[in-house]
């Protein structure tokens, strides 16, 4: 039983040294803002999840306890990320392009730090 806990909880930590690795490369090696964005809100979380999976799972094995601690961060971790990189996206896109270069947008409000939305006189004369 050792053995298997051993290996479980080392391929979690690989996994996660993996994922570690690849965010930080991508970090250093994308050109700019939006492409190194991705690398450390995604690759990163789902290395330091794993981190954190590894040590559960040695507390719940290998001592016989339950742990909350890594629930609470992994909870806070995968919370944070995708609202901290939302604003730094938006910040980016309102910082360094204009409204004329963005894609069509498919919504009926647009690009939602641009456009305004519509007022109840424009909503009214449309469905007129």
């Amino acid at each position: 039983m050792e053995l298997v806990t051993e290996i479980l909880i080392s391929f979690f930590l690989v996994v996660a040294g993996v994922f570690g690795l690849v965010g930080s490369l991508g970090m250093v090696k994308l050109k700019d803002t939006m492409q190194r964005l991705h690398a450390p809100t995604k690759a990163t979380t789902v290395g330091v999840g794993g981190v954190l999976v590894a040590s559960m799972l040695y507390f719940l094995l290998v001592k016989g306890t339950f742990s909350f601690h890594e629930l609470l961060i992994t909870l806070f971790l995968f919370l944070t990320a995708p609202i901290s990189a939302n604003f730094i996206a938006k910040t980016f896109i309102q910082g360094h392009l204009r409204a004329e270069n963005l894609p069509a947008s498919e919504g009926e409000y647009g690009w939602s730090i641009y456009d305004d939305p519509p007022t109840v006189d424009e909503t009214t004369e449309e469905n007129a």
